[in-house]
Parts: C-alpha cells; structure tokens; sequence
C-alpha cells in the first residue's frame, strides 16, 4: 500500500484550488477494472510528480500514461470522462451517443426531430418514444471541464417541452401515455439548476447526476463506451467515423469495416478491433431509463 503522504493544493479545470484526493483517483481506477496493485504503483508514481497547485488534467493525464502501459481497455474505461468531451466539437456526435444509450434501454429514438407545440414550432435533440412513454430531450454538450449548467438552461428547456407538451395532449389519446422532459449534459448541473428541475419534474443526466445513476454509471454498468475512448485511434481517425455518424465502439465490432472504410488495413485493423472488442465484453441491456 502506498505510504501516507502531505497534502498539496491542486486547480481544478474551473480554476478553484481544492486538497489532492488519493483516494478519489484510487476510486476512479478501480471502477475502470485496474488491478490493486496498478493502483497503487500509479498513486505511487502520482506523488513523485507532484507539485504545488498542479491540474488535475496533468494528474488525469500521467495516470493514463500509466495505466495505458499495463492496460489498454482500462485505460479506455478510465478515459471515460476526457472521451466524452471529445465527442466535438459540435456537440452533435453528443446527441448521437446520447440517441443510443436511449436505444439500448429499449426506446426508438431520432435526433434533430421538427415537433409542433401549442405556441410554435421546436427542433429537439433527440425524441424518444417507448410503449407509452414520450421523452422530449434537449442535449447540453460543453467542450471546457469546469463548465456547468445553471438555472437558466432547465427554465428553458422546460418551457419548450410544456408547449411540445400541450399540443401531444391537444392531438393524442393522453390516456396512460406518459410525457417526459429533458436534460442530459455531459458536465455538471448547480445545486440551484437540479433544485428547479426537481420541482419541475424535468428529468435531468449529467457527468454524476442522479447519484450512482449519472452518465458515467450508465455507460460503465451497459459497457456502451464511445469511439473516442479508444487509444489505438488518432484524433483524425476519431473525427472521420464520428462524421460518418458511428460512435460507439460496439459499431465497429459489429461492422468491422467500418475501419477499413477510414484506410485502418494491416496489423493496425487488428490492434483497433481487438481494444475495441475488451471495451464492449460486458455490454449488458441495462432498464437505466
């Protein structure tokens, strides 16, 4: 195990100093399937580069490096977060990875949908429909860490489905048919923004809301992790298939040529199908919605 060590300040991607958290690095490892004692050699080796006020992006960074070394699918699933952000830079490919997870638990889904309201007319993100249940989502994609969704974004949201709302009353048998908003971004929500929408009844998903329920535990607990988490692709090669609307890693083992289809031939083709084969081998049919 590794010896206690002084505490020292590191900034946060919004800029506020807070105490270094071993044992919040040690969770995230763990959860990503890293062995105890790869953990331990990587705190370890943390607290020798340690400095006053250090990022924790460069933290975040030199435990993948490790990690990489000992394991590539952990250190996929370790990327988790950082592979999320680089589903960008417009925020569509977000929408589309989004769309999925939604399928997965069962729902039809289709982006960009035109629906008619009371008042006007909306382009939604995403609509989702399953049995009787309608869900009306409005996707937040931010490509800084440290940036949050206040007040303003559910007050918003939740107006526009009110109206979508209203129309779907006016237009369809509401009998035992359930009508759902929402909020689904891959950052954080503030305490104010999740106050409101709780009220509201306006469901909401980010990096780690609801508790034990957030984006990252949905994706872990389905195993649906997206192209950008793989290591064995250039950020170009990333971006050609995200064009080409494929985002999960699950697609490219189901499609292998998929991979050719951006020039990935030779040993190479292999090497990417076989990270991106560890990543989905506990793909589970998760009620996560």
């Amino acid at each position: 195990m590794a010896t206690k060590q002084p505490s020292i300040l590191v900034t946060k991607s919004d800029g506020t100093i807070v105490p270094f958290s071993v044992e919040k690095i040690r969770r995230s490892l763990k959860r990503s399937g890293a062995a105890n004692e790869t953990i331990e050699h990587i705190i370890n080796e943390l607290y020798k580069r340690l400095y006053p006020n250090i990022s924790t992006r460069t933290i975040y960074k030199t435990a993948y490096d490790i990690l990489k070394k000992s394991s590539r699918q952990v250190a996929g699933r370790y990327k988790l977060k950082r592979a999320i952000f680089e589903l960008g830079p417009s925020g569509f490919p977000f929408e589309q990875y989004i769309a999925e997870l939604f399928r997965q638990a069962g729902y039809s889904a289709i982006t960009n949908r035109v629906m008619t309201g009371h008042c006007v007319t909306h382009e939604v993100d995403i609509y989702a429909v399953k049995d009787k249940k309608f869900c009306v989502i409005e996707c937040k994609y931010h490509q800084l860490q440290g940036t949050h969704c206040d007040v303003k974004i559910p007050l918003y949201i939740q107006s526009r489905f009110k109206d979508i709302e209203w129309h779907m009353k006016e237009t369809n048998d509401s009998q035992h048919q359930e009508y759902q908003g929402w909020l689904i971004t891959n950052t954080r929500i503030t305490p104010d923004a999740t106050q409101y929408a709780a009220c509201m009844g306006l469901n909401m998903l980010s990096w780690d809301y609801p508790a034990d329920r957030g984006l990252k535990d949905v994706v872990d607990k389905t195993g649906l992790y997206p192209i950008t988490c793989l290591s064995t692709l250039s950020r170009h090669e990333k971006y050609m298939l995200l064009e080409k609307g494929i985002v999960l890693c699950r697609s490219l083992t189901e499609k292998p040529d998929h991979l050719s289809g951006i020039g990935i031939t030779g040993p190479r083709y292999f090497t990417v199908l076989t990270e991106a084969q560890h990543l989905c081998e506990h793909i589970v049919k998760m009620e996560w919605v």
